[in-house]
């Protein structure tokens, strides 16, 4: 049986309610009993996320909405002995790992009946979900920032999405959706947790990479959170099943312009709202307050991990380091490289150790901004 339950107050409610959070106004989490995870099996299955088909919450297959995504390349960095890897999961469908979560969540609605959604989102999840949206004929409405890239929004349109651009921040779009969902499912990339039971599946991926061995440590953008906690959930699954000894430990990484995590961790406190104090490259990132904030706080503790930032100028410098061994990403999934730097010199990653850095979205997303940077 797989049903919600509130991380502030555990109070339970049953899958197929249209309510997005708890009436304490705490986010969802999915309560689950658990499932078998065939290895012998496993790697004789398609290349897609659904190889895991198990440890995905969706009852029926006739449900499943996929574009084949999942099992993107893992690549060593800097040469073919480096025990740094790059998981490439910019090579989706839609070009972001977002699909990830995309595929589980909307494949969940359409096992529920839901035909009409609506989402907020800085481009990539809007795009993933109009996608999905289209695959499995579900009208929906995706409010982005005014300021998002055009190749972003250009691409939400061509699925066929009602896009509502709203003027001001990344949290001004927030504002917007959520009188829309009072009257519509509200698809929440952020609010619903079938979506990290998507992006859990980028932990599983590696794992198997890696000969179901965990790295010692994963780095990845963090703005909503949906990648870090998906990383969490799903190395965590595995550990309890026993098939890797140990969660690794999970760095993320802000742009300095917008930073509540790492500002709540370095001062040891909780997440509070943190204005954007300069436009920054990485839109994608850029959440004055993330709602699933002390969940990640939660993970990082337990998995001893690091949060830092990086500037403008660090990630140009990541953006052009990636670009000069042949790969082409947005500046959002930049920002790791100068965090990886910072790591080795402050003795967080050792000699010797496995350190897997998550690519997030594809270059061909932010044309107009990187011609001016390369």
């Amino acid at each position: 049986m797989t049903e919600y339950c509130c991380h502030a107050c555990n109070r339970t409610y049953s899958i197929d309610t249209l309510r997005y959070k708890c009436d304490c106004g705490g986010v969802l989490n999915l309560k689950k009993e658990g499932n078998a995870f065939p290895l012998d099996e496993i790697s004789g299955r398609s290349s897609t996320l659904w190889r895991y088909r198990e440890a995905i919450p969706v009852s029926n297959d006739s449900s499943i909405v996929s574009l084949g995504e999942g099992m993107t390349p893992l690549l060593p960095f800097h040469d073919i002995e480096s025990k740094h890897y790059l998981k490439l999961d910019f090579i989706s469908p839609t070009g972001s790992y977002k699909d990830r979560g995309a595929s589980v969540l909307i494949s969940k609605l359409k096992e529920l009946g839901i035909r009409e959604v609506v989402e907020d989102s800085s481009g990539n999840a809007g795009a993933a979900i109009a996608a999905y949206c289209a695959r499995s004929e579900i009208g929906c409405t995706i409010y982005c920032p005014a300021s998002t890239s055009k190749g972003k929004l250009a691409q939400i349109g061509a699925y066929g999405a009602r896009l509502k651009l709203i003027e001001g921040n990344r949290a001004a779009t927030t504002e917007a959706v959520l009188e829309a969902a009072e009257t519509t499912y509200y698809a929440s990339h952020n609010w619903n947790p079938f979506f990290l039971e998507g992006t859990k599946t980028v932990a599983f991926e590696i794992a198997e990479q890696l000969g179901w061995r965990a790295p010692d440590h994963v780095i990845c953008p963090i703005g909503f959170g949906s990648v870090y906690l998906g990383l969490y959930i799903g190395f965590g699954e595995l550990c309890r099943k026993g098939i890797i000894e140990r969660i690794p430990h999970l760095h993320g990484v802000q742009s300095a312009a917008c930073s509540p995590i790492y500002t709540a961790y370095s001062e040891n406190g909780k997440i509070k709202r943190t204005p954007q104090t300069y436009e920054t490259l990485a839109e994608g990132i850029a959440a004055e307050y993330p709602i699933r904030g002390e969940m990640i706080l939660e993970a990082q503790r337990e998995t001893d991990g690091v949060f830092t930032v990086v500037s403008e100028e660090d990630i140009k410098a990541g953006i052009q380091a990636l670009a000069g061994r042949g790969i082409y990403v947005e500046p959002t999934s930049a920002v790791v490289v100068k965090a990886f730097d910072k790591f080795v010199e402050a003795g967080i990653t050792g000699r010797g150790d496995t350190v897997v850095s998550i690519l997030t979205g594809s270059g061909l997303k932010a044309t107009e901004k990187l011609m001016k940077i390369l």
